[in-house]
């Protein structure tokens, strides 16, 4: 039987983010922040998955997926 916990967390696509920003400004629990006004990075510690910065993304660089807890 599996018993791994699995998540979901937001990952960027870093080489397509266009730094805009909306995702930062939708996220919740503030788990996402622009780095060097150049692309998002997401602290996976405080993301839960919700999918909010992925919906909001103009770009449509940022997927949920699901990673091992």
């Amino acid at each position: 039987m599996n018993t791994e916990k699995k998540r979901r967390k937001a990952v960027v696509d870093s080489s397509a983010c266009v730094a805009c920003g909306c995702c930062v400004k939708v996220c919740p629990l503030q788990a996402i922040e622009v780095i060097r006004g150049v692309t998002a990075r997401v602290n996976e510690n405080r993301c839960v998955g919700c999918g909010r910065c992925a919906r909001e993304c103009p770009a449509s660089v940022i997927e949920i997926r699901e990673v091992q807890a």
